[in-house]
C-alpha cells in the first residue's frame, strides 16, 4: 500500500493497487483513482530448472495438456500465401519433415471452439468436449466415422455433463452439415466407447424442462414477469406424471404463459424459438391442460383467466 490524494476524501489516503485490472483504488471510499495502468516492471523468462511452482512468465499462449507438446510447438508461416515456393524451400521441407502428430486434434479442437462460440457456451463446456474427443480418439476406433457428427456429439455430451444442456437441434444448427440422426448415432457410439474405457456406464446428467426455459423465453423476447411465471410453472409440472420430453413440456408451458399475458405469441413463433414441432406443442398442451390451475402461479393469473384458455 501507498498514499495518494483522493478527490472524494479530500485528503491523502492509503491506496490499493489491483494488479489484475490495473486499477489504483482508495482504501477508504473505494474510488478508482487511476485505471488501466501499464506495468512497467521487468519481464521474465522461464528456465527449465528455475521455474518451480512460481512461473513469472506473462507472455506466450496457454499450454494444452491434451496435446503432446502442450500446444506450444512452432509452425512456420507461408510467406504472403505462396504455397509453391514455400514447399520447395528448405524451411518448407523441414516443416513437412517434422509434421505435428497432433495436427488432427488441433483441427478438431478449433472446430469445437467455433461451435461453442456460435452457441455462446462457456469455456468449461468447450474444455470438457475437447477432453471427451481426445479420449475417443486415443482408442483409435473412430476412423471412417463422420467427423463433424462426432465433434457435435462430444459438445452435446459435454453440455449434458456440465448441467447446461442444449437440444440436438441447437447442436445440429452449428454442426457443419451433420444431421440429427448422425449426431444421435455418434452420441451413442461415444457413450459406448467411454463406457468400455471406464468399465461402467457414462454419467450424462438428467435433463429438466427448466434447463431450457430461460433461453427459450429470451429467444421470444418475453418480459421478466412472464419468464419468472414460466420457470415456476415448469417446476410445478414435474410433480405430475406428464409423459412428454422436457423440451416439449417447456414449449407447452411457454405457450400457456404467453396466452395468459397481453403479449400473446403465435404457436409458429414458439415452435421456431424452441425447435419443437407445432403438433408436439399442441399434444403437450393437451396433457398439461387438466393441471393448469395447479401449475400456473396464483400471482400471475387468476382462476377466471385460466377458464379463458382455449380448450385442447
Amino acid at each position: 500500500m501507498s498514499d495518494a490524494f483522493c478527490s472524494d476524501c479530500k485528503r491523502e489516503t492509503e491506496v490499493v493497487f489491483d494488479h489484475s485490472a490495473g486499477d489504483t483504488v482508495c482504501s477508504e471510499c473505494g474510488l478508482v483513482l487511476e485505471s488501466h495502468s501499464i506495468d512497467e516492471t521487468s519481464e521474465w523468462r522461464t528456465f527449465a530448472n528455475e521455474s518451480g511452482d512460481n512461473d513469472p512468465n506473462r507472455v506466450g499462449g496457454p499450454s494444452n495438456p491434451l496435446l503432446t507438446d502442450g500446444g506450444l510447438s512452432t509452425v512456420i508461416a507461408k510467406p504472403n500465401g505462396g504455397s509453391g515456393e514455400f514447399l520447395s524451400s528448405s524451411l518448407g521441407r523441414w516443416q513437412n519433415r517434422g509434421s505435428n502428430p497432433d495436427r488432427g486434434l488441433i483441427v478438431a479442437f478449433k472446430t469445437i471452439a467455433t461451435m461453442s462460440d456460435r452457441l455462446g457456451l462457456v469455456a468449461t463446456i468447450k474444455d470438457r468436449a475437447n477432453e471427451i474427443y481426445k479420449r475417443v480418439e486415443d482408442q483409435k476406433s473412430s476412423r471412417g466415422r463422420n467427423q463433424d457428427a462426432l465433434l457435435a456429439a462430444c459438445l452435446y455430451i459435454a453440455c449434458r455433463q456440465e448441467d447446461k444442456p442444449r437440444t440436438v437441434k441447437e447442436i445440429c444448427s452449428v454442426a457443419n452439415g451433420a444431421t440429427k440422426k448422425e449426431i444421435g448415432r455418434a452420441k451413442e457410439y461415444i457413450v459406448k466407447q467411454l463406457g468400455l474405457e471406464k468399465g461402467q456406464s457414462v454419467e450424462m446428467g438428467t435433463i429438466h424442462a427448466g434447463d431450457f426455459m430461460r433461453r427459450f423465453c429470451s429467444n421470444l423476447g418475453m418480459n421478466n414477469q412472464a419468464v419468472k411465471a414460466a420457470q415456476e410453472s415448469v417446476q410445478k409440472s414435474e410433480e405430475f406424471d406428464i409423459r412428454r420430453s422436457p423440451i416439449s413440456i417447456a414449449a407447452a408451458v411457454i405457450y400457456i404463459i404467453t396466452q395468459l399475458s397481453d403479449d400473446k405469441k403465435p404457436l409458429k413463433d414458439i415452435s421456431l424459438a424452441t425447435g419443437v414441432a407445432e403438433g408436439t406443442i399442441r399434444n403437450s398442451y393437451k396433457d398439461l391442460y387438466p393441471h393448469v390451475s395447479k401449475i400456473i402461479p396464483n400471482w400471475y393469473a387468476k382462476e377466471e383467466d385460466l377458464k379463458n384458455l382455449c380448450s385442447p
